[in-house]
């Protein structure tokens, strides 16, 4: 069952919000030691929330579920954000984020955390502390990252649906890796709030089954906070009355090579090929075109400024928490060069990567601006990647980003324009592994989006596929 129905399951009577955990907390405890997904439990706690007489009436009432360990604070409970040293210490969180207030009032019975690289930094899922998390669909295989613990979770049926993060393609990467829906929102769609600043390139979703899962958690969620600077403009109407809606015929560009000339599986383009078959079929207008700005190969110069500055200002806060300097091993190599980085980055440099930011993010929404309704890609350029592929190496502690890059140059490019985008579970190799593709649309327009999504997933169905674990 998708959480839909195990949220009707519960509104009849059939079961019992404590029977849904227990159920879940079964499977995890089966499944887990295969996958290593969820690292943070807190199993007791949940049962006391699911036994309660005050879990929310939401429309999530009882069902299971986990958050990614990685910023979604909950009040009371731990989190390492991917960290050995916070993993070490045991750092518990005093405040709840806005969001996972939300998934509270919807009812959410939320039992612990999956596991996530250090910051999220790496489309990957193998952070120091915490170890690898293995693909369901392939067990020496990444399920993608940086949201990996939670798609294994899902994929292997832990939970219906799960928390994850995009800053890069953190929700795109592991659904496209293991057969799953990954809806990136808009910029400024879901709040931040209260810790965080929404003019980042991060957002926050889930990974589900389906694309009504994914529609009615957005529904729970969506909206501004207090103090918000970034706000996507309001739906017209809800998300899940556009599940079914006609989309229309749509005008759509097909990208099924990589932009700036490098190496991409033959799969990949092949899902992006099939999925533009099947949209004309469907009755759409698709032909070969997309932003030109995509094939700009200076912008990553630019932008370097800015991550590194972003990481430097990681560490900093994670000091904060623990209330002392990280020693060397306590923060991963990448990471940890990158913050270096950042202490010789002048303020001139900064200011010119978010000017950067700001000229990339007009030029691909332009393209839609003439007239298109979406853009079809691979979600990634290869199928999903063994195990120590991309490693933390002391000695060349920059190898993981240039990997990175190889890996998923489709994905990024949506954080830094703010636009929704999704990634597909439409087609698998020969040898069973999920390769997805991604649909992008204009910034706010989610609707379009799910109409599309939905429309495809009633074509080709997918959500009765199961992995061999």
């Amino acid at each position: 069952m998708d959480a839909t129905d195990q949220a009707a399951l519960v509104a009849r009577g059939d079961a019992t919000p404590l029977e849904m955990l227990e159920a879940a907390i079964e499977r995890i405890e089966r499944i887990d030691p295969v996958l290593n997904a969820v690292v943070i439990r807190w199993f007791d706690h949940a049962r006391e929330t699911a036994a309660s007489a005050d879990l929310p009436d939401g429309p999530f009432r009882g069902v299971p579920f986990l958050i990614k360990d990685l910023f979604a604070t909950y009040a009371g409970q731990r989190i390492s954000n991917g960290n050995v040293a916070l993993k070490n210490a045991g750092y518990s969180a005093t405040v709840d984020t806005e969001l996972v207030r939300r998934y509270r009032a919807a009812g959410l019975v939320i039992a612990g955390r999956t596991n996530s690289p250090e910051l999220g930094s790496v489309p990957t899922t193998e952070p120091l502390a915490w170890g690898a998390t293995h693909n369901p669909w392939d067990t020496g295989r990444t399920p993608g990252g940086s949201s990996g613990g939670a798609a294994a979770a899902v994929a292997s049926g832990m939970v219906p649906f799960a928390h994850a993060s995009d800053g890069g393609g953190s929700i795109r990467i592991p659904a496209s890796c293991c057969g799953l829906v990954g809806l990136k929102p808009s910029q400024g769609r879901i709040t931040f709030g209260p810790q965080r600043d929404e003019s980042g390139l991060g957002v926050e979703h889930c990974v589900s089954r389906t694309v009504r899962d994914t529609a009615a958690l957005l529904d729970s969620t969506c909206g501004p906070g207090i103090g918000d600077t970034v706000i996507a403009p309001p739906p017209v109407r809800a998300f899940t009355e556009e599940v079914g809606a006609d989309p229309g015929r749509l005008r759509i560009g097909l990208l099924d090579h990589h932009p700036q000339g490098r190496a991409i599986d033959a799969e990949c383009t092949h899902a992006a090929q099939n999925a533009a078959a099947l949209l004309e079929s469907l009755g759409h207008y698709v032909e070969p075109a997309w932003p030109e700005a995509l094939e700009d190969t200076t912008f990553g110069s630019k932008f370097g400024a800015v991550w590194s500055t972003n990481m430097g200002v990681a560490q900093r806060r994670f000091e904060e928490m623990l209330g002392r300097p990280l020693d060397e091993d306590e923060f991963e190599p990448m990471n940890r060069a990158q913050a270096d980085f950042a202490r010789r980055v002048s303020s001139v440099d900064y200011a010119i990567g978010l000017a950067a930011v700001a000229q990339l993010r007009r030029a691909v929404q332009g393209w839609w601006a003439q007239g298109w309704d979406l853009l079809l890609t691979p979600t990634l350029a290869q199928v999903p990647i063994p195990l120590g592929t991309i490693v933390n190496d002391p000695e060349q502690p920059m190898a993981p980003v240039n990997r990175s890059g190889e890996f998923v140059p489709f994905t990024p490019p949506f954080n830094t324009s703010g636009q929704p985008a999704i990634s597909l579970p439409l087609h698998w190799t020969d040898a069973g592994l999920p390769v997805g593709v991604q649909l992008v649309a204009a910034y706010g327009r989610e609707d379009v989006l799910l109409r599309v999504a939905s429309q495809l997933e009633q074509a080709q169905p997918w959500a009765h596929r199961r992995p061999p674990l």
